[in-house]
C-alpha cells in the first residue's frame, strides 16, 4: 500500500472518514476485482499529490461489507468522497486521474 493511504473498516470508517476535519477520498475494492487495480496509481497518485489537502483510504468490500452496502456501493471500484461527514461525490468504475482530480478539485 502506498505511503499516506490507511484501510478503513466497518468499524473506524465514522472515526476515520466521517469525523475527519480533512476530506476523505475512500476506495472501496476487492482483492479479485481487476478495475479497482487498474486504478490504484491514479489512487496513489492521488494521496501523494493531495496529502496536505486530502485523506485517502481504502475499504474492501469482501471484508467490510455493511459499509458497502450503507452507500448503495453495487459495482466496484466506487471512489466516495466525505467532506464534513457527508456524502458529496461518488465515481465508479476504472475512471483516467484526471476525472477523479477534476471531481476533488471542486471540494478542496
Amino acid at each position: 500500500m502506498a505511503e499516506g493511504i490507511a484501510n478503513v473498516t466497518d468499524d473506524d470508517f465514522e472515526q476515520e472518514v466521517l469525523k475527519n476535519e480533512l476530506p476523505v477520498l475512500v476506495d472501496l475494492w476487492a482483492v479479485w476485482c481487476a478495475p479497482c487495480r487498474m486504478i490504484e496509481p491514479s489512487v496513489e497518485n492521488i494521496a501523494q499529490a493531495y496529502k496536505e489537502k486530502l485523506k485517502v483510504v481504502k475499504l474492501n468490500v469482501d471484508e467490510n461489507p455493511r459499509t458497502a452496502a450503507n452507500y448503495s456501493v453495487m459495482s466496484i471500484p466506487t471512489l466516495l468522497l466525505f467532506k464534513g461527514g457527508e456524502l458529496k461525490e461518488t465515481i465508479i468504475g476504472a475512471v483516467p486521474q484526471k476525472k477523479i482530480e477534476d471531481v476533488l478539485t471542486k471540494h478542496l
